[in-house]
């Protein structure tokens, strides 16, 4: 595997959901679960956290992540991207790692084993490798509302198929970014040329951005049955596969 460094951003304003990294979820911030994931995957070396707000760099810490600095002002304010956020650590760090991994705290139920995963798919004809989902609603029914309200196809199609016969179609789900430090200084974007899909299925893409999102990860993360799945075992093997949670009760 490359040797990785996982680069957590979480800026203290949030317009959606105030606070919203340091949200208690099952009695923890929010920000702390990715911490949890990156210190947990083998292929991850150094978890840094990058934030502007003191309260989440304390959060950071107790959970293990290294915070070797407050964020400038210039790379905390709501229209910046991830990317000169990333590139600054790197640059902080002095020298680059075969990888860098963002982490969003918005996407807590991913897991130690997703990183893994992904990890395993950053071979040498690949410059990224970014998490995944099928998306759904289909792209072929989205619809564009005109000013007078009507409704019309956002993509032109001949005909709408029906939903068994959809071809398939993912959608970027915020849970995993990896990128090569060089791929992303000469493209500046999580998604260069050689970019890989890694799948990961809905329940473990949910992405906190609203308050109705925070509730469902609440319900999902609080129920006793919940559990994050394990790293896979140095020899690449692991438990047989099970799911990120489950609402079965032991027997």
């Amino acid at each position: 595997m490359p040797r990785t460094v996982a680069v957590i951003t979480a800026r203290g304003g949030s317009k959606g959901i105030p606070g919203k990294n340091l949200a208690h979820v099952r009695g923890r911030p929010l920000v702390a679960w990715s911490v949890d994931a990156a210190r947990a995957a083998r292929s991850v070396g150094r978890v840094l956290l990058s934030t502007d707000d003191p309260r989440i760099a304390d959060a950071g810490r107790a959970a293990g992540a290294e915070v070797p600095f407050l964020r400038p002002p210039d790379l905390a304010r709501d229209d910046t991207s991830s990317v000169p956020v990333v590139l600054h650590a790197l640059d902080w760090l002095g020298d680059d790692p075969d990888a860098v991994l963002l982490l969003q705290p918005t996407s807590p139920l991913r897991d130690a084993r997703d990183i893994d995963d992904a990890a395993e798919l950053l071979t040498p004809d690949a410059d990224a490798v970014v998490g995944v989902c099928q998306a759904h609603p289909h792209p072929l029914y989205a619809r564009r509302l005109t000013p007078d309200g009507r409704l019309e196809p956002f993509i032109a199609a001949d005909e709408y198929p029906r939903r068994q016969d959809l071809p398939p179609a993912v959608a970027v789900n915020g849970a995993v970014y990896l990128v090569r430090p060089a791929a992303l200084r000469e493209h500046r974007t999580f998604l260069p040329p050689r970019t890989r899909g890694y799948v990961m299925p809905p329940e473990r893409s949910l992405d906190v951005d609203e308050p109705w999102d925070l509730h469902l990860v609440r319900l999902v993360m609080e129920d006793p049955a919940w559990h994050p799945r394990p790293s896979r075992s140095p020899a690449g093997r692991s438990a047989p596969d099970t799911p990120a949670w489950s609402l079965r009760k032991p027997a």
